[in-house]
């Protein structure tokens, strides 16, 4: 679903009561090739300036400073509820129970993944690249927010713009790597024929396999490549050298 907001032009899911989330895309923004425009990463190569002008603009759509993560491929989590955050923790999820506290996950090709209960108690966004999905990113977000709301119930899920299923090519190391803990998930590679060793990933239908069976019942899919769509979204895959969309979502106030 596209939308327009506070000026930027951004893409969303489901409506969620209680739950506010989008996607920016690569518009709005003030940056030059190969970082145009809106590229919110400050570690991408980007002019600083340029940045944190994007991130002003970001903040003008959001109620309140989002928690920015250093991402690092991983699985740990932050909670974004607690008084000691350092800035820029180096994790790839965060947590909160609080209205308006904003979560923000970084990407360019890895998928943006935002969960929530039903009633609106407590928030996840996490950053699912091939190694933190493997690693159980997903899982510890959720149990993180069980943790902080053990009576939520009614878990959904929206897997925002990523790498799609025809353009993720990956090698024997990934397929095992999510073979090892769940042998069905080899129906989400495909093998390339003629290329010994070489397979096409799903990984939006990894992430979609990893979160049901972590106890998920609803997830919603973007369907949108990163790779494919050059106009719209920032691909390290495709570019190298680019920028950095990102999810940003919080509780709306009770």
């Amino acid at each position: 679903m596209e939308r327009v907001i506070a000026g930027l032009p951004v893409v969303t899911g489901p409506e969620w009561a209680g739950v506010n989330y989008f996607c920016t895309t690569r518009a709005g923004g003030v940056g030059v090739a190969p970082h145009d425009s809106l590229n919110l990463g400050r570690r991408a190569g980007d002019n600083p300036d340029a940045v944190a002008e994007n991130r002003r603009r970001v903040r003008a759509a959001v109620p309140s400073d989002p928690l920015w993560l250093r991402q690092v491929h991983g699985s740990e989590v932050v909670d974004a509820d607690l008084p000691d955050v350092p800035e820029e923790p180096a994790a790839d999820a965060s947590v909160t129970a609080q209205p308006g506290r904003v979560l923000a996950i970084m990407v360019a090709d890895c998928l943006p993944v935002v969960i929530a209960d039903a009633g609106g108690q407590v928030l996840g966004a996490a950053h699912a690249g091939w190694r933190g999905l493997s690693g159980g990113v997903l899982e510890h977000t959720l149990a993180a927010m069980r943790a902080k709301a053990p009576h939520a119930s009614g878990w959904r899920a929206w897997v925002g713009p990523g790498i799609g299923p025809r353009e993720f090519e990956v090698g024997q190391d990934v397929l095992d790597a999510f073979v090892a803990d769940d042998p069905a998930s080899r129906r989400y590679f495909t093998p390339r024929p003629g290329m010994a060793g070489k397979w096409l990933a799903d990984l939006a239908g990894l992430a979609d396999s990893r979160l049901r069976r972590a106890g998920v019942q609803e997830v919603s899919l973007s369907g949108m490549c990163t790779v494919t769509q050059a106009d719209r979204y920032f691909s390290y895959r495709r570019d190298g050298e680019t920028g950095r969309m990102a999810l940003l979502a919080w509780l709306a106030p009770v």
